[in-house]
């Protein structure tokens, strides 16, 4: 079984720190910076097998060369990015599998963000960690790659089973909360908006959520809907333009 530890990093950011615990594994998802994980790993588990990055950007890799000097960690990646990933060991292809002990995570490339992006999902644990392709009730911005890339990718995660539980690179739901209920009021945000609340409150985070829940209330994953296309204006335009017209009203939000 696999026990999920979410640590904040940086301003916005979350990191995971994962623990096999039938193999006692440890390994972290996309360590923004040393110290919070040093510290998290250190009081818990005194050891860090693996570092898994998503993608290259410094705010989800900028722990790598410490953590790995320190505890003689391995990091994991993708081929595309095996020349921007600081201190990278292994460099996985599309559909190849990272055996975390007995867990095994299927790598997908999900280009969009940028042009080598993973997502780490585990089929038995139904967990996917998606860096900053999907957030919950929002999605990355389009960098390195093409809008018609960003939704092929967000379809190959939708389609994951519904029950799957997304954690993703950063605390960004109650923002995305307000933009997509500019553009859609449907009950499921309704109530979203007062659990997001009470977490907050709390100082508690907002991930993971489900994809089922995802596709009742991310405006994002619902460019196909006549619901939303009518909303904008769009109804007679293709799920990419759709798709192109909220990311560039979200990128100006």
């Amino acid at each position: 079984m696999l026990k999920v530890h979410t640590v904040k990093c940086l301003q916005d950011n979350y990191s995971y720190v994962i623990h096999n615990e039938s193999t006692n594994l440890v390994g972290v998802v996309d360590p923004s910076e040393f110290y919070p994980i040093d510290t998290f790993v250190k009081k818990k588990f005194n050891k860090l097998d693996y570092i898994l990055n998503t993608h290259h950007h410094f705010d989800h890799t900028g722990g790598n060369l410490e953590l790995k000097e320190k505890y003689k960690s391995q990091i994991i990646g993708s081929k595309k990015d095996e020349k921007r990933i600081p201190g990278i060991d292994i460099a996985f292809r599309d559909n190849e599998t990272f055996k975390f002990g007995n867990i095994n995570f299927k790598i997908i490339l999900v280009p969009g963000h940028t042009s080598g992006h993973i997502c780490f999902f585990s089929n038995e644990e139904k967990i996917i960690f998606t860096g900053d392709t999907l957030f919950s009730l929002g999605c990355g911005r389009v960098f390195e790659g093409t809008y018609n890339q960003m939704i092929d990718s967000l379809n190959l995660i939708k389609k994951l089973p519904g029950d799957t539980l997304i954690y993703c690179g950063h605390e960004y739901t109650k923002k995305n909360l307000e933009f997509c209920m500019q553009y859609e009021n449907n009950e499921f945000l309704i109530k979203k908006k007062k659990w997001i609340s009470d977490r907050l409150i709390k100082n508690l985070p907002t991930i993971p959520v489900t994809i089922n829940e995802e596709l009742q209330t991310n405006i994002f994953l619902r460019c196909d809907l006549d619901i939303v296309k009518k909303k904008l204006n769009m109804l007679n335009a293709d799920e990419v333009s759709v798709f192109k017209k909220l990311r560039d009203l979200k990128d100006s939000y």
